[in-house]
């Protein structure tokens, strides 16, 4: 079936001729569309971000920046897409085209050099530009979003929040190489509010484009979603060989670089069961297939050392199209999630066409990219138990402060009562073949007082736990020394706030 069909820039066009695995990027390119560009192929560079219209959080829909070379254009079947070409606005036939207003503060405040990345920045910061609960600090006027103070913000902002409430971090995956982040900050800075005849702000009103069955298959290959998780397992019993995706923020990756090609690829990253997000009494529950910005964005801060990791994890851009599904599913031992799940002590709902059961993480990994996940079977939920620990921490030692893969990842979960260690759990990323809980670390600081004492022996301990290797990220004497020295570090931050 060739009937898959994406809107871009308003115009509905069919995916067909392009084969199952041909990216966003590839597909708008061939059309034309050439703002879109290809840095990396990897999701690190931005430049080839696009906008999707998906289900909002604070409005029914929000314009949301995700790379397109990651994503399988088969899976934006049905959904509505924005290039950089698409900002700006034509008011009559035959006249040039009006500049979108965050194009117009780039190209005032030389936010552009070579222009490759530009169409990217623009993207990303028109996503920044629309998000309906961004408002402008009190006091900052016209002359204050040029940068007169000493931080170069202006009235009420500081070195990583515009005075019109822009946050820089929503630019965090787009790269410039060379080297022009002052005037796009300046650009960032300066933009508005959409007014109240802008198209994509009124666009924000109606709902998103509902999800729909995909049956694309080209060339004896094919990418398949079908409407309920109950299709799916059936499909995934029939197909064990496929390859599930939701955001791609992995797969995409092996496609672009490696080459790989899969025969079926099944979407999930649509299916209503697994996009819940329930808070009972007893636990939070949330659907392996929300993006981890819609984790983020809807937990609001109540699952502290969740709210902890998000910034840390990969980009916005990223984290737009990222799930815990996926990045559980892999299996990596580097992975930013599992060790803030291990503490957490979480479980996983897997389920299959005979059923579900839930597995508590610690017993999920068995082996370098290794599980209990049995063929046909998926991740449904994450479940975090509650009451949850005061006492959490979430450090990420990386060789740059954001947007970098872990050497080493360490969370930690501790109920510290009347001055002493009542429950500790920690768990580690990047010091062994799979994600792993300091089960010697925890029963070392269990009982004992929370004083200096204590931290400096459980962080002996913890130096000793996993079996940390050397590779091109750091080696096993740095990997070790982290770990005790991640314990030394929570104690230091929490000894004002839990005396000893």
């Amino acid at each position: 079936m060739v009937t898959a069909r994406i809107t871009v820039n308003g115009k509905e066009a069919p995916i067909a001729p392009a084969a199952p695995h041909t990216t966003v990027l590839d597909f708008l390119r061939e059309r034309g569309l050439t703002g879109t560009k290809e840095g990396c192929a990897e999701g690190e560079c931005g430049a080839c971000s696009v906008l999707v219209a998906r289900p909002g959080v604070n409005k029914p829909t929000d314009w949301v920046p995700v790379n397109a070379c990651l994503v399988p254009v088969a899976a934006l079947d049905g959904q509505e897409v924005v290039t950089s070409e698409g900002l700006a606005t034509v008011e009559a036939p035959g006249t040039p085209p009006v500049l979108h207003p965050v194009q117009e503060e780039m190209a005032v405040r030389g936010g552009s050099q070579c222009g490759y990345c530009t169409p990217g920045f623009v993207c990303s910061m028109a996503a920044e530009y629309y998000r309906p609960d961004r408002c402008a600090h009190a006091g900052a006027g016209a002359e204050a979003t040029g940068g007169a103070d000493a931080s170069g913000t202006g009235d009420g902002g500081d070195a990583e929040h515009g005075p019109n409430g822009f946050d820089l971090h929503a630019l965090s995956g787009n790269l410039c190489r060379c080297t022009g982040y002052r005037p796009i900050r300046d650009a960032a800075f300066a933009v508005g509010t959409p007014t109240d005849d802008d198209p994509l702000a009124r666009r924000r009103e109606q709902d998103p484009p509902a999800p729909v069955a995909t049956e694309y298959r080209q060339d004896d290959r094919a990418f398949l979603r079908r409407s309920t998780l109950a299709e799916t397992l059936r499909l995934l019993r029939e197909r064990p060989d496929a390859v599930v995706v939701a955001g791609s923020t992995d797969w995409g990756v092996e496609v672009n670089i490696r080459s790989r090609r899969a025969d079926c690829v099944v979407a999930v990253d649509r299916l209503p069961e697994l996009r819940e997000l329930r808070v009972e009494s007893d636990h939070v529950e949330i659907g392996a297939a929300l993006t981890l910005t819609e984790i983020e964005r809807r937990l609001d801060g109540s699952v502290p050392l969740l709210a902890q990791l998000f910034p840390q994890f990969a980009s916005r851009l990223i984290r737009n199209g990222a799930t815990l599904g996926g990045n559980l599913g892999t299996g990596s031992p580097i992975g930013d999630s599992p060790p803030v799940l291990l503490a957490l002590e979480a479980s996983l709902v897997l389920a299959d066409a005979d059923g579900e059961r839930e597995v508590p993480l610690a017993e999920y990994f068995t082996g370098y990219r290794q599980s209990v996940r049995r063929p046909g079977e998926l991740i449904r939920a994450v479940r975090v138990p509650l009451p949850l620990s005061p006492v959490t921490a979430f450090h990420k030692i990386a060789k740059r402060r954001f947007d970098d893969i872990s050497s080493v990842a360490v969370a930690f979960a501790l109920d510290v009562e009347d001055g002493t260690v009542r429950k500790a759990r920690i768990g580690l990323g990047g010091v062994a073949a799979t994600p792993v809980r300091a089960l010697a670390t925890e029963a070392a600081l269990e009982g004992r007082p929370w004083t200096s004492g204590t931290a400096e022996a459980a962080a002996e301990v913890l130096r000793g736990e996993g079996t940390p290797m050397s590779d091109h990220r750091a080696s096993a004497g740095y990997r070790a020394a982290m770990l005790g020295q991640s314990l030394l570090k929570l104690y230091a931050q929490t000894t004002e706030a839990v005396p000893s």
